[in-house]
C-alpha cells in the first residue's frame, strides 16, 4: 500500500514521516529526492536553460535562493520547473517501490501531494495540519526567512480547508494534541486495510 503524506510548509510532515520511519515504515521524501534530482546531468541542463547559469554556483551547487526567487511568485516558471523535476522524481520513486516491495505500507512524503494530483495515485493519504502562526514560526526558525517569503510559499499550496475533505487521515500537529498517539493510530489502521 502506498500512502501519501503531506502538509503545508511548516506543518511538521517531516516529523510525522520520521515517526513512521521509526516504526519501520519505508519513507520516500519527495522533496529531498527532488533536490537531489537537480544534480542529474540531464535535469541540471534543463534547469540552466530555464533559469540561467545563476541557478548553480561556481562549485556546481544549486543556488536555492536564486531558484526560489525565480519560481515562487511566478506560476509559469514554477510550472516549468515542476515539469522538469517531477518526471525525474517519479522514476526515482518507482525504483524505491521495487526496493521496498516486501513492506506492506510505504509512505511517500510530498509537500504538493494534492496540488500536483499525485494523491490520485496513492492508496491512502495523510494530511498534517497546524495553525498558520505556528507554521510561520517553525519555518522562520528553520530557514531564517521572512514572513513574506513564507507566505509566498503558503499561497502556492492549497489551504488545509480544501485538503481535509479529500484526505483519508488528518494528523493535528498543534503542539497541544499528542502527535505520537495520532501517528500510531493511523499506522494501526493502515496495517489492517
Amino acid at each position: 500500500m502506498i500512502v501519501g503524506l503531506t502538509g503545508g510548509i511548516g506543518s511538521g510532515k517531516s516529523t510525522v514521516a520520521k515517526l513512521f520511519g521509526v516504526m519501520g515504515v519505508p519513507v520516500y521524501n519527495s522533496d529531498n529526492r527532488a533536490k537531489e534530482m537537480y544534480y542529474k546531468p540531464e535535469v541540471k541542463e534543463q534547469v540552466i536553460r530555464l533559469l540561467g547559469s545563476d541557478a548553480y554556483d561556481a562549485e556546481g551547487k544549486l543556488d536555492i535562493k536564486h531558484v526560489s526567487k525565480s519560481i515562487f511568485g511566478n506560476s509559469e516558471f514554477l510550472s516549468k520547473i515542476n515539469a522538469i523535476i517531477h518526471p525525474a522524481v517519479d522514476t526515482d520513486f518507482r525504483d524505491f517501490i521495487v526496493k521496498h516491495s516486501a513492506h506492506k505500507v510505504l509512505i511517500k512524503e510530498s509537500a504538493l501531494l494534492f496540488e500536483t494530483g499525485i494523491y490520485k495515485k496513492m492508496d491512502k493519504t495523510i494530511l498534517v495540519v497546524s495553525p498558520l502562526e505556528l507554521k510561520i514560526a517553525r519555518v522562520q526558525a528553520r530557514d531564517n526567512i521572512s514572513t513574506e517569503e513564507i507566505m509566498k510559499r503558503v499561497n502556492h499550496q492549497l489551504p488545509d480547508e480544501e485538503k481535509i475533505p479529500i484526505s483519508d487521515f488528518v494528523i493535528k500537529n498543534d503542539e497541544v494534541t499528542g502527535l505520537i498517539p495520532q501517528v500510531v493510530e493511523v499506522f494501526e489502521k493502515l496495517k489492517h486495510v
